[in-house]
């Protein structure tokens, strides 16, 4: 038998959420107890807070190739097949891949204009994502497109030379990478 004392009652703290005027019937009749069915759902907003451990596994080397501001592809050795957007293994044979060191110039091959976005990107909207094309590349890479007004957005663009430029202190994002037009 233990000489602590048995907890008898949970322990109140000012932490916590705090409802004011919850609907409750002040009599517990069978009526009120129907109506309860009638009820609007209490809504609680809570803070919520979490630290994400992720890792980037077999695509590590293309981000620390961004932050050193270098663009990274891969290659299928046998066949030759260069994804821009990289792959560890080929789509078409399930082989290995090679990194691979793109250009940093390219064209777009089409776009787009974001009115919308997630809640990170939404007070940057509107902004213009690019599929650009790199030389020797046979896949795309998605990015921003900045040097551009939105609200001017022209079919002229596609097939315009851009280059691309590197965040000056990476966050290991894709968005650590971005085009704008290359100079004539």
């Amino acid at each position: 038998m233990s000489d602590k004392p048995i907890k008898r009652k949970m322990e109140e703290t000012e932490e916590g959420t705090t409802l004011f005027n919850v609907p409750f019937p002040t009599e517990l009749t069978p009526e009120a107890l129907q109506s309860l069915k009638q009820m609007a759902p209490i809504i609680v907003k809570d803070p919520y807070s979490i630290t994400y451990i992720h890792s980037y596994g077999q695509d590590s080397p293309w981000f620390a190739g961004l932050a050193n501001k270098v663009l990274l592809g891969s290659r299928q050795p046998e066949t030759g097949y260069t994804y821009a957007t990289p792959r560890g293994h080929d789509m078409y044979t399930g082989k290995e891949n090679d990194w691979v060191v793109l250009p940093q110039e390219g064209k777009v091959h089409a776009f787009t204009v974001c009115h919308f976005g997630s809640e990170s990107f939404l007070p940057e909207t509107p902004f213009v994502l690019v599929l650009v094309e790199f030389e020797g590349a046979n896949t795309l890479l998605l990015g921003r497109m900045i040097g551009v007004d939105p609200n001017d957005a022209s079919l002229d663009w596609i097939g315009m030379k851009v280059k691309a430029k590197f965040r000056r202190l990476s966050k290991f994002k894709p968005t650590d990478v971005y085009f704008v037009p290359a100079e004539a």
